[in-house]
């Protein structure tokens, strides 16, 4: 198998063709991010790995939504693809000795990891599960500019401002809260016409700590991501403890990794607060933590990882919850 690393930016591809891995040697290759770019890529790797499409295998870096078309294309030529998380490759990078950001080096690192890691080979995910994570994309960012707005209105109402600017407030606040209603809808009927969805959004529910709005984000991040496991989850959203320890001399707690999306983990933080009073596993694993000195923070980031266990679990089984420790 032939690993091509791709560093991908809005605008360009900057690949890396592993020719020698003993000496990490490469061929390297600049192309535009557009359609053409992608085939003059997928021509340029076959043609110097001496090598079908089907032989190759591309390593990319999970970079919002820049990376999704080379991904899908590279699946349907027949490559095997791998889409990997950004921090792990810059603490993969640093070991090898790489402490430049560049985006020749970036291809290169992206290779070099590829051989050096198992990898999971990354499929597209269905159409119904892009379209959902589109809408709820779109809810938070609307929800973003809703709380600009209101923090606009509150410094306006305190700074006495003149008529005209409360009027064009109030208004891009009822035309944003119009806009978030419809896509609510959207969502509504998106679920209707995929009864699968709806099941499993239902199924979510029956966790105590998991509301209508986490519920969907669970289910986004599951059907979209190709995990196998619930601590993979855990990782991804980076709720794994790190220790810091180093001889005798120096220690710190342990933290949250932080390596995955914190928006996420924002969303997370206040349901699992409920889950530890009203959900019996989280509440048991909580008092038990405090009970064994654990700080108050460090048991809640267990209750978030154990309610990410739970919803895991649920939907990967298609069971409604059942506490274990009821």
């Amino acid at each position: 198998m032939k690993i091509v690393g791709t560093d991908v930016s809005k605008g360009k591809l900057d690949s890396s063709l592993l020719t020698d891995p003993s000496l990490k040697k490469t061929k390297d290759k600049v192309s535009e991010n557009s359609l053409a770019g992608f085939r003059a890529l997928l021509e340029w790797a076959c043609r110097h790995g001496k090598c079908e499409a089907a032989e190759l295998h591309f390593v990319l870096e999970a970079t919002g939504v820049y990376h999704e078309s080379l991904a899908e294309f590279l699946f349907a030529a027949g490559c095997r693809v791998s889409v990997v998380n950004p921090l792990l490759v810059k603490r993969f990078a640093e070991s090898q000795g790489f402490r430049n950001k560049n985006d020749r080096h970036d291809g290169k690192v992206l290779a070099l990891y590829g051989k050096e890691r198992q990898l999971q080979f990354w499929t597209p995910p269905p159409p119904e599960a892009r379209h959902l994570k589109a809408l709820l994309s779109r809810i938070a960012a609307l929800e973003n500019d809703l709380r600009r707005e209101l923090n606009r209105l509150e410094k306006a109402q305190i700074g006495k401002a003149p008529e005209q600017v409360m009027t064009s407030l109030a208004s891009s606040l009822a035309f944003l809260e119009e806009q978030k209603a419809r896509l609510q809808k959207e969502i509504d009927v998106h679920l209707d016409q995929h009864p699968k969805l709806k099941e499993e959004k239902q199924l979510l529910l029956t966790i105590p700590g998991i509301g209508e709005k986490l519920s969907m984000l669970f289910l986004a991040l599951f059907k979209n991501r190709n995990f196998v496991s619930a601590p993979q989850v855990a990782a991804f959203l980076g709720l794994i403890p790190v220790e810091h320890e180093s001889g005798s001399s120096v220690f710190k707690r342990p933290r949250l990794s932080k390596a995955g999306d914190g928006r996420f983990r924002a969303a997370l933080y206040w349901p699992a607060i409920v889950a530890t009073t009203h959900n019996p596993d989280v509440r048991a694993l909580y008092l038990r933590l405090l009970k064994a000195g654990k700080t108050k923070m460090a048991a809640i980031g267990a209750a978030m990882r154990k309610l990410v266990h739970i919803a895991f679990g649920v939907y990967k089984n298609l069971t409604p919850y059942h506490p274990q420790n009821a």
